[in-house]
């Protein structure tokens, strides 16, 4: 059979009613006399049976921040098992226990051995056993209990913030929120008034008030002006208990800002300003300064500045400087001193951000009168205008008067002005100017298609004072005058089918003209009189300027004419009337069925009737093994190898050596070295004749260079005497050759005397008369003489 056993109760011992069944009216230091016991009941049959008790506890209460010298008695346990003879053991045991809370194991007493706070822990859960001794084997099953801390008044109330910083608008309504205070209170909100706070203001009226319950802080004061006072201190209190005496406060610091606002406006410290300005000055020129001054501050005390009226409206203007919020007078207009000496102006200031709700404090804005006096200055002359624009014909003579320009000295004493052309706009010099009356005339002639319009620039000096000068810009544009015929806008080269009909198109002409007449081009096109009569082609006018070129009959052959050259007179409309001849040429071609351009060159004319397939291969193969036997002929004759001149001692004789050595071309360097007969002053020192093979051996002799200026002849008498006197030269007649151009060019030798020799006469002309596809050998060996060995 299974045993309960309980903790049943927890009462006053002694006491039948239950007075402390409700919460203390009142604290004290500590607790009753009387005890407190948690009895233990239970049998040895192991059965759970309840005894009748006056109270059942499960929790006890202590008071915080206890000040006893003792440790503060907190309660009892006792089980209905003990018999008093020490053979229970009582244990405690959970938050504190042996610690904060101890336990007095033979008699079950509780007591607290610390002061406690309730504001660190408000309560306490510790749970108690009743052991044996002997067995150590718990006589009652654990219970659990509570110990709460009951509150004092032992903490004050403390500001969120050490010091609050508010602002609030100058000039504000009675009751204007300024700002919100908070303050906290550690004690326990649910007994008594500890963590009641009431808000009140110790320092800052009568400005200020303060909602006890809220803390807001609100404007108590009428008109409260930022320009007198801006800043306020207010203490603010916060007192628990409700506010009762006795209660425990604590303070903070509101720092208080009025702000403003544009309750003020604009005044000038005085009503009249004066200045001085020369007649010189240029506009945008500053004369002065003035400044209104405004109380308020930022955009509320902007100012703008305006001429509302007097008699400069027009030559003067302000304008307001952002950074100092001044008023710049300036220039508007040029200034004449010998026409107004003084101006009068009215100057006002005003504010432009203005709050509708201070308008009652009268007008945001203030006027001073201005005063402006005009100095006299050595004026430059003026011109009477500010740019002059001349025309002239480009067919005007040398000292033609163009026009003149104006200038004078605008002070009273009228000095006199000479007039210059500034050269640095007129390099060419085409134009000059009469010093003294400003007439201006041509010393060039001119010409439109080359410059049309003229800028130069007219200076205008005091002759008094020289330093005194203006300038102005003449513009003189060049009028157009017919003096170049039209010329074809491109070189035309057209060409004309064989097969080509009469009264065919074959080309369109434009023409163009360097001059611009008024009314436009309009150009005609003929064929010149000495090829109009018999010509092949005729000339179609469009009347737009263009011309088409046609044919005249049926059919050309390109054999008979290859080319036509059709002179084609252009004429302009203009007067006087000018023309021109322009050449357009006209090649006859082969055309296919189209009209497309196939051949324009003048074969051979071949009749293919009669003649069968075959006889074409026929032919054409003995042309190709002609060729090639033509080929190789010369071949053999090039690399044939030279025979000694002289054959035997007997054979003495004139002879011409014919040395038939073609050389390499510029870049063959070792073979000739044609700088001697360029520069006679170069000759090799060692140079032996190739020809024949000298029976000794002699030094060539230097012989001294020709003047640099001795002619053909003596360079020629020079070399033959030379030549005579040579100990290596053969001994018999020889030609000697000379490729001389003075020592004075620069240019390579264009001489034909070292051209490729042969030994045998051999004509190519017949190469050009076997048609196109022979072409190119009778361009590489038509017409190349032949040197005759003799």
């Amino acid at each position: 059979m299974r045993t309960y056993r309980y903790f049943l109760l927890l009462f006053w011992v002694g006491q039948p009613y239950p007075t402390f069944s409700t919460p203390l009216s009142k604290r004290t230091s500590g607790f009753p006399a009387k005890k407190r016991t948690l009895e233990l009941s239970g049998n040895s049959k192991n059965e759970l049976n309840r005894s009748k008790r006056s109270w059942m506890w499960n929790q006890f209460f202590l008071l915080e921040e206890y000040t006893g010298s003792d440790y503060q008695y907190v309660g009892k346990l006792h089980s209905d098992q003990d018999r008093g003879d020490g053979s229970l053991k009582y244990i405690l045991s959970g938050d504190g226990a042996g610690d904060l809370f101890i336990i007095n194991e033979n008699t079950g007493d509780i007591q607290a051995t610390k002061r406690l706070d309730r504001e660190e822990k408000p309560v306490y859960i510790l749970r108690a056993q009743a052991i044996n001794r002997k067995t150590g084997r718990p006589v009652e099953p654990e219970s659990e209990f509570i110990i709460k801390i009951h509150d004092i008044n032992d903490n004050e109330p403390i500001f969120t913030k050490e010091v609050y910083t508010a602002t609030v608008p100058e000039m504000s309504d009675v009751g204007t929120f300024v700002a919100q205070v908070s303050a906290t209170d550690a004690d326990d909100p649910t007994y008594g008034n500890s963590a009641k706070i009431v808000y009140s203001i110790l320092q800052g009226q009568p400005y200020f008030s303060v909602e006890s319950e809220t803390g807001i802080i609100k404007t108590a004061l009428l008109n409260m002006d930022r320009e007198n006072r801006e800043q306020y201190q207010v203490v603010i209190q916060a007192k628990d208990m409700g506010g009762q005496m006795g209660g425990l406060s604590g303070t903070t610091t509101v720092n208080i800002t009025l702000t403003d606002v544009n309750d003020n406006p604009p005044r000038f410290p005085q009503s009249t300003y004066q200045f001085k300005t020369p007649e010189s000055s240029p506009p945008g020129t500053p004369i002065g300064r003035i400044k209104a001054s405004d109380a308020d501050l930022g955009e509320n005390a902007d100012i703008e500045y305006s001429i509302t009226e007097g008699e400069g409206l027009d030559m003067f203007d302000v304008i307001t400087d952002q950074e100092t919020q001044e008023g710049v007078i300036t220039v508007k207009k040029l200034l004449d001193f010998e026409k107004k000496k003084v101006y009068t102006l009215k100057v006002e200031a005003s504010n432009p951000h203005i709050e509708p709700r201070f308008l009652y404090l009268g007008p945001f804005k203030d006027s001073a009168t201005v005063k402006i006096m005009v100095e006299d200055v050595d004026e430059p002359p003026v011109f009477s205008k500010l740019a002059y624009i001349l025309q002239i014909r480009e067919d005007a003579q040398i000292n033609t008067t163009i026009g003149s320009v104006t200038a004078q000295d605008p002070d009273a004493a009228r000095n006199p002005v000479k007039y210059s052309v500034d050269r640095h706009t007129d390099m060419d010099r085409i134009f000059n100017i009469d010093s003294g009356n400003g007439s201006i005339f041509t010393s060039k002639l001119l010409d439109r298609e080359t410059l049309l319009w003229h800028n130069i620039t007219v200076i205008a000096t005091e002759i008094n004072n020289p330093k005194q000068s203006s300038r102005v810009p003449l513009y003189i544009k060049v009028l157009d005058v017919n003096d170049n015929p039209p010329e074809f806008a491109e070189f035309y080269e057209t060409f004309v089918c064989e097969k080509a009909k009469a009264d065919q198109l074959i080309q369109t002409i434009r023409a163009v003209d360097k001059d611009d007449p008024y009314s436009g081009h309009q150009f005609s096109f003929s064929l010149a009189p000495e090829a109009a009569s018999g010509s092949n082609f005729t000339i179609q006018d469009n009347k737009d300027n263009t011309a088409g070129i046609l044919t005249r009959k049926n059919g050309y052959n390109r054999h008979e004419m290859s080319t036509y050259l059709l002179p084609v007179v252009i004429s302009d409309n203009d007067y006087p009337v000018q023309s021109s001849t322009g050449t357009v040429t006209v090649r006859v071609c082969a055309c296919d069925h189209q009209g497309n351009m196939q051949s324009c060159h003048a074969e051979a004319l071949v009749h293919p009737t009669g003649l069968s397939t075959g006889a074409l291969v026929a032919i054409l193969l003995c042309i190709v093994t002609l060729l090639v036997t033509v080929v190789l002929f010369a071949a053999l004759r090039r690399q044939r190898k030279k025979e000694p001149l002289i054959i035997s001692k007997e054979d003495i004789r004139d002879n011409i050596v014919s040395y038939n050595d073609e050389g390499g071309g510029e870049e063959d360097t070792q073979a000739f070295d044609i700088g001697t007969l360029r520069n006679p002053e170069a000759i090799e020192d060692s140079k032996l004749r190739r020809d024949i093979v000298p029976e000794a051996l002699f030094l060539p002799r230097r012989t001294p260079a020709a003047c640099d200026n001795t002619d053909v002849r003596d360079f020629i008498n020079q070399r033959l005497k030379e030549n005579d006197t040579d100990p290596t030269a053969p001994p018999y007649d020889s030609l000697a050759t000379f490729a001389y151009e003075g020592t004075g060019s620069v240019a390579d030798s264009l001489s034909s005397l070292e051209s490729v020799t042969t030994d045998g006469d051999q004509d190519y002309d017949y190469l050009s008369d076997w048609g196109p596809r022979f072409k190119k050998l009778a361009d590489m060996y038509g017409g190349v003489g032949s040197d005759k060995d003799s």
